[in-house]
């Protein structure tokens, strides 16, 4: 899969992939409109089993709820297609998953499905991060942004996927790595 990824895609994998391993970190993914896209983007890189810890696709609320513990008034208020909802997840995916990096994103990827105040190609992204032998009981370093990608239902995957990746290695950089 990574030969159709852009190149500026498989260097950011590297680069996620070194700090990660540098810090003995694990990544863990909570997906939503990516369909599990991200994971399989990283699961294409040997060796991933040294970072990669997992993934829960969440495409259903149900879901959101269930395995990743988001709060079902917050998807009442806010919609899942949202900062609080996409930092929810992130925080459930590092308990789930027991990672100390997690990237979450939910988004329309079209061609129907939007409105007005979230048109088609409007994703949210989030990570959540807890340095290793960080208490549990502390809370993780959350970090939310929304974006609008342009183009068609592939496109607007791609481009997620990419910007939860991008994001994984701000909040790294953020950390000194």
């Amino acid at each position: 899969m990574l030969g159709a990824f852009p190149e500026e895609g498989v260097w950011l994998i590297g680069r996620v992939r070194e700090k990660l391993m540098a810090r003995k970190m694990f990544l863990g993914c909570a997906e939503s409109c990516t369909g599990g896209l991200t994971s399989a983007l990283c699961t294409d890189v040997p060796g991933s089993s040294r970072w990669f810890r997992g993934a829960v696709v969440a495409y259903d609320n149900a879901v959101k709820t269930r395995l990743l513990k988001v709060d079902e008034a917050l998807l009442a208020a806010h919609g899942a297609v949202s900062g609080p909802v996409v930092e929810a997840m992130a925080k459930g995916a590092l308990e789930a998953l027991d990672v100390h990096v997690a990237l979450a994103v939910s988004g329309i990827a079209g061609p129907d499905g939007g409105g007005l105040d979230k048109p088609v190609g409007t994703v949210w992204i989030a990570t959540a991060l807890r340095m290793p032998g960080e208490s549990s009981a502390r809370e993780p370093q959350v970090v939310s942004f929304s974006r609008i990608f342009p183009g068609n239902r592939i496109d607007v995957r791609f481009g997620a996927a990419l910007g939860a990746l991008g994001a994984v290695d701000a909040a790294l950089d953020g950390l000194g790595i």
